[in-house]
């Protein structure tokens, strides 16, 4: 259906107005969240008893995780653009048709190389269904609501990534690596069908709803700093050349993103091998990265809506910088509580950082190509995945040390955050609205 001046008055924008909604997509980036969890705890710990992958084959360990990082990156770009030709829900259900073959795919898998495969398919979930769930939700929710609902969406997922590494290095222990890990991703995905099948709405009217406003200048409240060298009808060129440089401020948040994946790519692949190194078992290794998961969740419920209230370019830098920090903490001590407590500041640092990059993305969007924007900033920022895993596993290859990947990354996020301190800019409407100059 085509919104039309004169009745996008019968779309509401607001969570508390499109709670049902707003609710069914929590649940689908909570088992989007499960379903990639349940690749990171077991998978890298057992990838030389159980998949075959020589001893100190660094490189080998990370293909799986550079793999997924190009799939995923360029389905999260394919999906902006399909979701505003075929609409959301289409684009999130084949997302979950793509996720299939995985349980199957790890029980039957003969070879790394399956394992490898398994997470291509893996990229193509996560790139279409994590995508919609995001873009729905901002299809839906209010501008000034916009920090809460990223922080939402990101605490459903990462809390289903953090219980899902506990719950499979626990059914591992007990149905076995392979068995444990298809029961587990069989339930999720089939439910997760099921789900969109029955109760997910199309959310793409609500945002030609918000463009019929725009247009009619009825729009509500402080008007965002849009960026003024684009038409509102551009083409897919147009909207990747804004996002990676033509524009300093969206370029700066693609870059954050890009770089910040380092750390995710970091604690999926080494985090487990390091620990299980260090002598910890699979429930142990389960708990200290879910520790990650938990807090970067967790606290999300603050730092999303704290964004709302203070900005976004504070949170960013602040979040990059400490992340950072977080990960170095793991190498200049020992045990558990230590590992854990480093865990823990990493995970603060990606709660303040995550959800308010894609905000920020979000505030400087024109509705007609929002979802585009959102899609290529997803692509640098996943990208991240192949490039990070690449990157430190080169560092560790060259020294023949797990630690150079740390080092590697945590190097890289503080000089990231300093390019964000220096070409980005403050994008929330009400505290840097529009004015003369953009």
């Amino acid at each position: 259906m085509q919104v039309t001046e004169k009745h996008y008055t019968d779309f509401q924008h607001g969570i508390r107005e499109n709670l049902h909604q707003f609710s069914q997509q929590l649940i689908q980036v909570f088992l989007v969240g499960l379903t990639i969890g349940m690749m990171r705890t077991v998978v890298p710990a057992l990838a030389e008893s159980e998949f075959g992958v020589a001893k100190g084959s660094f490189m080998m360990l990370t293909a799986f995780v550079v793999a997924f990082g190009f799939v995923k990156g360029t389905l999260n770009f394919v999906a902006g653009r399909m979701a505003e030709r075929i609409g959301r829900k289409k684009v999130l259900l084949l997302g979950w048709l793509a996720a299939i073959p995985i349980p199957f795919m790890v029980l039957y898998a003969p070879s790394w190389g399956w394992i490898v495969a398994a997470t291509v398919l893996l990229g193509v979930n996560q790139g279409l269904c994590w995508s919609m769930t995001q873009t729905a939700k901002m299809d839906i929710t209010r501008a000034d609501e916009r920090g809460f609902t990223m922080g939402m969406n990101e605490f459903s997922g990462y809390v289903g990534v953090a219980l899902a590494g506990i719950i499979t290095g626990y059914l591992a222990i007990g149905l076995g690596p392979r068995m444990g890990l298809f029961v587990f991703g069989a339930v999720v995905i089939a439910l997760a069908i099921v789900l969109v099948l029955l109760l997910v709405r199309e959310t793409h009217d609500w945002a030609r709803a918000e463009s019929a406003r725009h247009a009619s200048g009825n729009s509500i409240g402080p008007r965002a700093r849009l960026p003024q060298n684009i038409s509102d009808t551009p083409t897919t060129a147009e909207v990747f050349a804004l996002m990676s440089w033509t524009d300093k401020r969206m370029a700066a948040f693609s870059q954050a993103g890009l770089v910040e994946k380092f750390v995710d790519a970091l604690i999926w692949v080494f985090y487990p091998v390091f620990l299980y190194q260090q002598g910890l078992g699979l429930g142990a290794i389960g708990w200290v990265v879910g520790i990650y998961g938990f807090v970067w969740g967790g606290s999300q419920f603050v730092t999303g809506r704290l964004s709302d209230h203070i900005g976004r370019l504070k949170p960013i830098i602040w979040g990059m910088w400490i992340c950072g920090g977080g990960v170095a903490l793991m190498l200049v001590g020992s045990g558990v509580i230590w590992w854990s407590i480093s865990a823990a500041v990493t995970g603060f640092g990606m709660a303040l950082l995550y959800p308010n990059l894609s905000a920020a993305v979000a505030d400087i969007s024109h509705p007609n190509w929002r979802s585009s924007a959102i899609g290529i900033y997803r692509f640098w920022r996943d990208l991240g995945y192949g490039i990070g895993a690449l990157g430190f596993g080169v560092a560790a290859h060259l020294t023949g040390a797990v630690s150079s990947g740390f080092w590697f990354v945590a190097i890289a996020m503080f000089l990231s955050g300093a390019v964000v301190m220096i070409w980005g800019e403050e994008t929330h409407p009400r505290l840097n609205p529009r004015g003369e100059k953009v």
